[in-house]
């Protein structure tokens, strides 16, 4: 029996059994301890810090977005406003199915994938329980369908909110722009507490150079919420502070007859006031209605507008490049006299043509027959290329470059507005480097007449033109006169002023031969004179598209369209006590005389008939 059963050692399985209770005792004790002092730490060391993350977690900064700021011409007529609108918004946790439930509005009002997939982009951008916007202008029939269906979308509701319009349509979209979504990109430049809420940011002109002031400034509210951040009480508000209202130098009445006279051509008008630089007119033609861009305009509408010959989105205004053909005849003829090269009453023959000393090559005159004797008056009346000719190979390209370079050619006129460019106003060492070539002599001959590499904006030539008029006084052209906000009225555009110190005598020599360009017997732009009790001056100019070879005639009625002559014009009326300053480029319009100088004819006619026809 001793073999089969051992004896049991009731001692050692008791002194096992105590410690493993001691063992127990301690291991609890010491978790109760350090429960305890956990406890302790967080309600007496660590109140003040964990009572200041729970406040963090309980109280959000909820951003509350400015009205944004309105835009009027210089009558206080209104060119961009904000209207209500109506808008399509979801709350994604309150949908039971959201593919099904996006499918469904989609058909129902006729909603775009485009829209459906910039949705998508955005809820992902947001927490669940708040409202992001499908369609942000419903119209009416929208607005009717969606409200017999509304019970069938849980989750879907309609808000009301302002939207940007801008009244006078595609007459003002390349001055005035437009506002669009803030993209990707824009959103990491821009300032994070300013934009906080905001959807919308200035994309092109007015609406882009003055972004920061019409936009306003955010404000924001405190408010309560509970773990899951929902809104439970609103603690404090700070009131945004809205956008500055901009009143323009621009008038709406002008902007139309010049947008109206250009007719069927494509082309630019800019007129500037002489005595303050403000920019009275800014056309660029063909526009484009800029109100759909604020909603998100169809892809296939904007390809539409991007592939079109006639380029609607294009400001020609502002970055149209042209030759400026017989229109930089009176800079250049002071130049000659400043640079004493030649004087007033001197007398140039004009057979018809001319020629660089020992060269065959024949720089024509536009009147085949020639001019005969011709002095700077006549020349300037009469358009005469052979004496612009000869003028131009005594001056010297450096001398040409150095005066010009005074009216603003060559460089931006620092309007205030985005995108300008600056022309091309060549000389020796431009084309040294662009081109790694010599200048030659027959290239300065027709830079004299304004061909060849020079190229020009309608704004340059409209600065140019005012500087011109008020005898050498240099002024940044502007657009905006004022600005009106909360914290008061400030003015716009500032821009550095300057005077080009040039001789009475000579400035009067050159208004004078194109005081005949409009008013004499023989003038290239007699036509717009009729009718009027005070004098214009002014300039025509014919820029060709297409070159002609040596002995080939050019005929208009052969050529296509687009190949066709451009037509400019210049000018600046009172004479006496100029006012207004205006420059028109036709895109092949063919005579300045007969298709650009009518344009400004009428501006100016209108500007100035209240003082002198009434």
């Amino acid at each position: 029996m001793s073999r089969l059963y051992a004896i049991k050692d009731h001692s050692s399985e008791k002194r096992l059994f105590v410690n493993r209770i001691i063992a127990a005792f301690i291991l609890a004790s010491l978790l109760t301890a350090g429960l305890i002092i956990r406890l302790v730490y967080l309600q007496v060391a660590g109140h003040e810090h964990y009572s200041l993350l729970a406040k963090d977690n309980s109280i959000k900064i909820v951003p509350l977005v400015p009205t944004r700021g309105m835009i009027f011409d210089r009558k206080g007529r209104v060119l961009a406003e904000n209207r209500p609108s109506y808008s399509l918004e979801i709350i994604p946790e309150q949908v039971p199915n959201m593919e099904d439930t996006l499918s469904r509005l989609q058909k129902l009002l006729a909603i775009s994938d485009e829209d459906i997939e910039q949705y998508q982009k955005l809820r992902k951008r947001q927490k669940r329980f708040v409202s992001s916007p499908l369609l942000v202008s419903m119209s009416e029939e929208q607005l009717a369908t969606f409200a017999v269906a509304m019970p069938y979308f849980p989750g879907v509701d309609i808000h009301r909110q302002l939207v940007r319009h801008y009244p006078y349509s595609d007459l003002a979209a390349h001055v005035i722009g437009y506002v669009g979504r803030i993209n990707e990109a824009e959103l990491k430049e821009l300032p994070i507490a300013e934009y906080r809420g905001s959807s919308h940011i200035g994309k092109l002109g007015i609406e882009s150079s003055y972004e920061s002031q019409l936009h306003g400034k955010t404000g924001y509210a405190e408010v309560e919420t509970n773990v899951q951040a929902r809104l439970l009480n609103t603690l404090k508000e700070v009131n945004p502070e809205p956008g500055a209202n901009l009143y323009l130098t621009l008038d709406i009445d002008l902007q139309r007859t010049a947008y109206d006279a250009l007719g069927s051509f494509n082309g630019a008008v800019v007129a500037i006031d002489v005595k303050t630089g403000g920019v009275l007119v800014f056309v660029s033609r063909p526009g484009f209605d800029p109100n759909p861009f604020v909603v998100g305009i169809a892809n296939e509408a904007y390809q539409a507008l991007q592939s079109s010959e006639n380029q609607p989105l294009y400001n020609r205004a502002l970055r149209g490049l042209y030759p400026p053909g017989s229109t930089m005849k009176p800079f250049i003829a002071l130049a000659g006299l400043e640079f004493d090269v030649i004087n007033a009453g001197q007398k140039f023959f004009c057979p018809g043509f001319y020629q660089l000393p020992g060269v065959t090559h024949r720089y024509r005159d536009w009147k085949k027959g020639g001019h005969g004797a011709v002095d700077l008056t006549r020349a300037i009346t009469e358009s005469c290329d052979v004496y612009f000719y000869r003028l131009a190979s005594a001056l010297g390209i450096d001398n040409m470059y150095t005066f010009l370079h005074k009216f603003g050619f060559g460089e931006k006129t620092g309007i205030d507005l985005v995108g300008e460019k600056s022309g091309l106003l060549p000389s020796r060492e431009w084309k040294r480097d662009r081109k790694n070539q010599a200048w030659y002599p027959g290239e300065t001959l027709i830079t004299g007449i304004g061909q060849g590499y020079l190229q020009v904006t309608p704004l340059q030539l409209a600065k140019a033109t005012a500087t011109l008029a008020s005898n050498g006084k240099v002024m940044t052209p502007f657009l905006v006169d004022k600005m009106v906000g909360q914290q008061g009225t400030a003015s716009g555009a500032e821009g550095s002023n300057y005077s080009i110190p040039l001789k009475q005598e000579n400035v009067s020599s050159v208004i004078k031969g194109m005081v005949n360009v409009v008013h004499s017997e023989h003038g290239t732009a007699k036509g717009i004179n009729k009718n009027i009790t005070y004098q214009i001056a002014g300039k025509t100019g014919t820029a060709q598209v297409l070159g002609i070879k040596q002995n080939a005639k050019y005929d208009e009625n052969s050529i296509d369209f687009k190949y066709r002559d451009h037509a400019l014009f210049v000018s600046f009326a009172p004479v006496d006590d100029p006012q207004i300053a205006v420059a028109v480029v036709v895109e092949n319009g063919g005579h300045g005389g007969s298709v650009a100088a009518p344009i400004a004819g009428e501006v100016i006619r209108q500007f100035l008939q209240e003082k002198y026809e009434n």
